[in-house]
């Protein structure tokens, strides 16, 4: 992450009060984050809801552990795809805008993809987005492999979050 004009991409698994996987994007100095409940999707078309939660700082980026009970995000974290990503046009506009078109350049996920900000319903704390992989090379057809099940470990360090809580305990 030390070339200036390369943004950074990152996935992270994590198992918090529930499963999840954080989706990370640097915007800025910051890597703009949303938590992906059933995790991203190369299937084209296939919506996941994606709700934005607080930005992280780079220096976050590669974090992979067990974060304490009491803490912010408490529960194992597992690095499980890193990479570049390719806004399309002004990421900061666009992301005002409600609608990011960009291109990953990961481990895991590849090619073009789509976060759309949905409407916001009442009494909702955090703004929804909707992660869509798009038409592309990359794109997997419904009934193939899910990427989730087929590469579960980490890419940094090869292990499972149930080996990263195991570590610490």
């Amino acid at each position: 992450m030390s070339d200036p004009g390369v943004l950074a991409y990152r996935v992270q698994k994590h198992a918090a009060r529930r499963l999840h996987y954080d989706f990370r994007l640097q915007v800025g100095g910051v890597l703009k984050s949303w938590a992906v409940a059933r995790g991203p999707s190369l299937v084209a078309g296939e919506r996941r809801l994606a709700v934005a939660v607080e930005d992280h700082g780079l220096d976050y980026a590669d974090y992979e552990g067990v974060i304490a009970p009491g803490q912010y995000g408490a529960g194992t974290v597992l690095l499980w795809d890193r990479g570049t990503w390719e806004p399309e046009g002004d990421p900061d506009a666009a992301l005002d805008s409600g609608s990011l078109a960009f291109t990953l350049h990961g481990q895991k996920l590849t090619g073009r993809w789509r976060l759309m900000r949905m409407r916001p319903k009442p009494r909702e704390r955090q703004v929804s987005w909707l992660l869509v992989k798009s038409h592309d090379g990359a794109a997997r057809a419904a009934g193939e492999p899910d990427i989730l099940e087929e590469a579960p470990r980490s890419v940094l360090t090869g292990r499972t979050v149930e080996d990263i809580a195991a570590a610490v305990a």
